[in-house]
């Protein structure tokens, strides 16, 4: 039996990168959408997402519901 240790290690690097990225993104989505809404005569600071911040957040979670569909498609495919 032989090992292929550089394709090994291609596949590991690969899939650590892609796994970090999408739980970044689903993070950075999570972040967006979790301001508390503001209240009478409250500071700026902590409260709800502006416009930019909630489409950061939806194109966050639309960019890793693609990457989990796009794996389905290769599972699926073959």
């Amino acid at each position: 039996m032989n090992i292929d240790w550089a394709a090994l290690g291609q596949v590991f690097g690969v899939t650590l990168a892609v796994t970090v990225g999408i739980v970044g993104l689903f993070t950075v989505g999570i972040v967006g959408t979790s301001r508390k809404p503001q209240t009478e005569g409250a500071t700026t600071a902590g409260s709800a997402p502006g416009t930019g911040a909630r489409a950061g957040a939806v194109t966050a979670f639309a960019l890793c519901a693609a990457a989990v569909a796009y794996g389905i498609y290769l599972i699926v495919a073959a």
